[in-house]
């Protein structure tokens, strides 16, 4: 017998439930929520597991110090690197800041190595979860291609002459490439139009596609969910139970063909006697 709720409830905490029915009514968002959030997760399941996350939250604090950022960089050649520095310098806890998306962008790269490099040596990239790696795979590129833009917006000489270093990498590439570095340089050559260029790129079209990219791997981790790790006692079981399966149909494929193999007939239709039968 199910319990009912009896009693008057505190008006904020009615005027939630209420709002919050209103919302899952429409829109589903709890069975969506306890789909995302409540699912079985491997015994063997470690901190090893959690990189994936971590990498995640620091892309979370990236956009929130980025768009703090934002309100007083100008993204002018004349005007770059004296609005950095007043940041630094003259507004409050703005050190602090630019700080953490400096250092946080170098762990966000760090972070989604360490995290591809455990589920490659784990094995977490096989069926069924080829997608989940290759949508990983994506989004460690443009990680390292949002570090690169964001190093420009300095404007000193390191990063411009850092930037035109990779920018002419990039543009050696066979086919495409000088058809990449035109797109970057906005133009033949490095000028005022490049900052502006890659202060676009850094603040909205890779955030977008790195958002894009993390909700497409969170379904996937959700819908296939997380691999075992390989030393899994119950995964080991299974896995020698499919070899042990993998054995015994063998075993029962060859039994079979031998049995089909045809036997010599003799003259009236009986097997054709042996060697020794024939006393050679």
């Amino acid at each position: 017998m199910a319990t009912k709720d009896i009693g008057r409830k505190n008006p904020a905490v009615k005027a939630g439930l209420d709002a919050a029915d209103y919302v899952d009514e429409r829109t589903g968002a709890r069975f969506g929520l306890n789909w995302f959030l409540f699912r079985n997760v491997p015994r063997g399941t470690s901190w090893f597991q959690t990189l994936g996350f971590s990498a995640m939250a620091i892309f979370g604090l990236q956009a929130i110090t980025g768009i703090i950022l934002a309100m007083y960089y100008k993204p002018d050649p004349q005007t770059a690197y004296r609005s950095i520095d007043v940041i630094t310098h003259d507004l409050t806890w703005g050190w602090l800041v630019r700080g953490m998306h400096k250092w946080g962008a170098s762990a966000m790269i760090v972070l989604v190595f360490l995290h591809m490099g455990r589920v490659f040596i784990f094995g977490s990239y096989k069926y069924p979860r080829e997608l989940t790696w290759l949508t990983g795979a994506v989004l460690l590129i443009l990680t390292m291609f949002m570090g690169l833009t964001g190093y420009l917006l300095v404007w000193d000489q390191k990063a411009y002459w850092a930037t035109v270093v990779a920018v002419n990498i990039t543009s050696s590439a066979p086919i495409i490439g000088p058809y990449i570095g035109d797109i970057l340089r906005a133009g033949p050559e490095f000028g005022p139009n490049t900052l502006s260029r890659f202060y676009s790129i850094h603040m909205l079209l890779i955030p977008g596609a790195i958002a894009t990219f993390i909700v497409l791997h969170l379904y996937l981790i959700t819908k296939l969910g997380i691999a075992e790790p390989p030393f899994s006692k119950r995964r080991l079981v299974i896995e020698r139970e499919e070899e042990d399966a993998r054995r015994r149909a063998a075993r029962e494929r060859a039994s079979i063909s031998r049995g089909r193999t045809a036997v010599p007939a003799g003259p009236n239709g009986a097997p054709a006697p042996t060697r020794a039968e024939a006393g050679e």
